[in-house]
């Protein structure tokens, strides 16, 4: 069975996307990036090597016609960030996962597949950010993972792998490419 490379990604309306780069260059356009960003990373990552499993949020977009309609879809449901990701990662079983969000442009196949080929050796991956985040997390058993790993995180802060990293112990981790999230005008502006 392939693995499976999972999307987390929100329906693009006004105020409820991007916000903190709707607060640098207003909503309608930050909305207007993160709808053309999310359709040109969709097409750019489709590869036969993997299946792509669009986590969409809020849940009643399951039917959005934004989205590719041959590409399968899973609702984020409720709870924090750490909770639907880890929701998300357990929903695909015995199969090699990895999650990304939506709003990273600099993503290309080979990053996806150079981190699918850290999990042959190792029980997690993540692609650092720039920031302290994390563009991606990967496991190679999904199910496996600890329930507190997402759990005390310090989201959006230079702390967020760190404190993921913490969650994860006893665990063999690999890291892969650095890339730049976009959540602010300036991060646009570097890009």
């Amino acid at each position: 069975m392939k693995p499976v490379l999972i999307i987390l990604i929100k329906e693009p309306r006004p105020g409820r996307v991007k916000t903190r780069l709707g607060r640098d260059i207003g909503q309608i356009p930050a909305t207007w990036w993160f709808r053309q960003q999310s359709k040109r990373l969709i097409h750019r990552l489709r590869d036969p090597r993997w299946q792509i499993l669009l986590a969409v949020a809020p849940d009643r977009a399951l039917t959005s016609r934004v989205w590719p309609a041959d590409l399968p879809r899973l609702a984020q449901g409720g709870g924090d960030l750490g909770q639907r990701m880890l929701r998300m990662l357990k929903s695909v079983q015995h199969r090699p996962a990895c999650l990304i969000g939506a709003d990273i442009p600099g993503i290309t196949r080979a990053h996806i597949a150079r981190a699918f080929a850290a999990l042959g050796n190792h029980d997690a991956v993540f692609g650092p950010a720039l920031d302290g985040g994390y563009w991606l997390v990967g496991a190679k058993h999904p199910k496996r993972l600890p329930t507190a790993v997402f759990e005390d995180v310090r989201w959006s802060s230079e702390h967020a792998l760190a404190d993921t990293l913490h969650g994860l112990p006893d665990h063999r981790v690999a890291l892969t490419d650095t890339l730049q999230d976009v959540d602010t005008g300036a991060d646009l502006k570097k890009l």
